[in-house]
Order: C-alpha cells, then structure tokens, then sequence
C-alpha cells in the first residue's frame, strides 16, 4: 500500500476525580490504564517519526468533519475509538486499530473478586504496543491489506441519514422503561417478503457482521462471519408475539431492506451506542439495509 499521509487519531487521556470513598486500588488500577495509554501514544508516534510518512495526531473529540486526504486512518485506544473514525469515513480510506490498554488476564483473575478489571477489548484492533511496527511495516510493504466491512444505512421518510452504523442499530423508545410499539416487513425492492409484523416491545436492534458478537450475542442473537452482507435483526422482548414469533428474529439479504412504521409518540434510532442518534415520532417509516459504503478495515488475523 502506497502511504503518503497518516492521520493518528487518539483517544484522550481521562485524568479521573473519583470521590474520596473509592476503593485505593480502584484508584491504582485507573491511575495505570491512564499511564498505559499515555505511554503507547508516545511509543506509536516515536516509531511514525521514524517512518517516511507525512502524519499528525489528532484527539477523536476534536475531529468532527469527514475524514479525507489521507492514505490511512490509525486509531489509537480500542474499539471506541475505531467506531468513532468509522462514522466520518467513506469506503475508500482504510483504517488500522492499535488497542492501547489491552486486558491484561491475571490481572482480571487477581482483582475479579473486589472490581472489573477489565481493560480493552479491541475486537477489531489489529495491533498493540507489542506489534505495532510489525504490522504497520507489513502495511507498507502490502503484506497485509483491509477487508470490507458492511455497514447499515438507514432513512426517515426516504431521506438517508448521514450516519453509517459499523456496529448495530437500535430503535426504541427513549424511555427504557417505557413500551416500544412498531410494525415491520422485509422488502425486496417493491415486493415484500415477509408478513408485516406488529410489536409491542423494548425496540427493533439491527447488527451487521461485526456487530453480531456484541449486544446481538448478548440478547440471544449469534455470531456471523464477519465479512457477511448480510444483516441480523431482532425485536427485544416481545409482548405476546402469538402467530408473528417465528418473524422476531432473522436475516436481512444484502438485496433486502426491513421497513419499520414507528407508531409510539417518541422514539429514538441509535447509532453505535448513544452518542449518535436521531429523534423520530408517530407516522415516521425508517428502512434499514446493508446498502451503505462498506468500511475498509485491517483486522486481526483471528479474524
């Protein structure tokens, strides 16, 4: 791969003020993965220095335009920081994740007992601290090259959000408490292909690939190989599904849309989590499908 220009985004370094009752070694444990972090930020740039690359850090919180002009997009921190880059990304940059705090086992095994040790997962991130020179070499020598990754764009009455989901999407009510009322069908251009379903229940989740081994898992969905187009759905406890429960949880085909009609007075479709989402009321019909730019993603070799 031909790399002229880098962009290193990092994510920031928290400095914590936690209230005086913690736990000290709560204390310790949040004090190390600050200095880890930190410490891989200068490791990773200490060796781009010695790279014959253009590049500049910049921290994911100040970044808000659409990536451009760049060969390669780094993310350093975890898959956070991975998500955050793809949402600003078209299909034509790849992006390489470094996990700056990978979970360390027997730390978990020694501190399981008293709090969650657990530090970054990094599913998608390539490289640490321990490999980063490695694989960003093999990078520059076309050793290693991206997959693509399918991503799930959405529309509100037929106007595209600006926004592609990586990860998944979820479709409720803004209230968690609160009852989630939609119907949905599988479309097939103009023809469906499956029942119209009506729900009563916690919300509509959509995953791709990559986001089948997260809150899909979770709930009961499972884990689909991670270069598949195709998409998961599954309505989040159903009320009574009754004739309809055969339809509460399945695939969407790369050539097939799901059209929800959203019938509650509010609601909300979030996008990678809760920090992008957008509003939607009574009356408002979303469509969902695979059809996005996919993301072009170095991954992990177990992947």
């Amino acid at each position: 791969m031909m790399l002229k220009r880098l962009l290193l985004l990092l994510k920031p370094i928290t400095v914590f003020s936690p209230p005086s009752h913690t736990n000290p070694q709560i204390l310790q444990f949040l004090e190390n993965r600050r200095k880890v972090h930190h410490d891989a930020i200068n490791f990773c740039q200490a060796i781009l220095q010695k790279k014959s690359i253009e590049w500049k850090a910049v921290h994911r919180n100040n970044l808000s335009q659409p990536i451009n002009d760049v060969d390669l997009v780094i993310t350093l921190g975890g898959d956070g920081t991975l998500l955050q880059a793809s949402h600003l990304m078209d299909d034509k940059i790849p992006v390489l994740g470094v996990n700056s705090d990978p979970t360390q086992i027997d730390e978990v095994e020694e501190f399981g007992s008293e709090f969650d040790a657990h530090r970054s997962t990094g599913h998608l991130c390539a490289a640490t601290v321990e490999n980063f020179e490695q694989v960003l070499d093999g990078i520059l020598e076309g050793q290693i090259v991206p997959s693509e990754l399918t991503r799930i764009v959405m529309s509100v009455n037929a106007l595209h959000l600006p926004t592609f989901a990586l990860n998944d999407i979820l479709i409720s009510h803004p209230c968690p408490a609160s009852l989630s009322r939609f119907s949905f069908r599988i479309k097939e251009g103009d023809q469906p292909c499956s029942p119209l379903v009506n729900c009563r229940s916690s919300g509509l989740r959509v995953s791709t690939a990559t986001g089948s081994t997260a809150a899909m898992q979770s709930a009961g969905g499972f884990p689909m190989p991670i270069l598949s187009q195709d998409l998961q759905y599954m309505v989040r406890e159903p009320i009574s599904p009754g004739a309809t429960s055969d339809h509460m949880h399945g695939l969407i085909k790369p050539d097939q849309t799901i059209v929800a009609t959203w019938t509650c007075r509010k609601g909300v479709i979030y996008i990678d989590g809760s920090h992008i989402n957008h509003t939607i009321k009574a009356g408002d019909i979303i469509e969902i499908s695979s059809k996005a730019p996919v993301l072009k993603v170095l991954l992990p070799h177990q992947l």
